[in-house]
């Protein structure tokens, strides 16, 4: 019994299943975000973060017609690149 237990975390980070490389935004890169969503027509949103360095994620972002989004911005033109309900 005890393999399996001690063998359960490494089979979960070969599943993929570990956290990604994800962190907040410094004060600056979430002034820019915020601007750009802004920009775009949105007015509110819950969290903004770098996944892997590839992409901004935004959960929740609340367009001008009250409908909510998770957005993927590109890292330096601040774009949007996906938007899922």
């Amino acid at each position: 019994m005890k393999p399996i237990i001690l063998a359960a975390p490494i089979l979960l980070f070969a599943a993929g299943l570990a956290p990604a490389d994800e962190r907040a935004p410094t004060a600056e890169e979430r002034v820019r975000v915020e601007a750009a969503l802004r920009a775009d027509g949105y007015t509110a949103w819950s969290e903004i973060r770098l996944d892997d360095g590839r992409a901004w994620e935004v959960d929740d972002a609340v367009d001008a017609e009250g409908r909510e989004w998770d957005l993927e911005l590109e890292v330096q033109s601040l774009v949007i690149s996906k938007k899922d309900d």
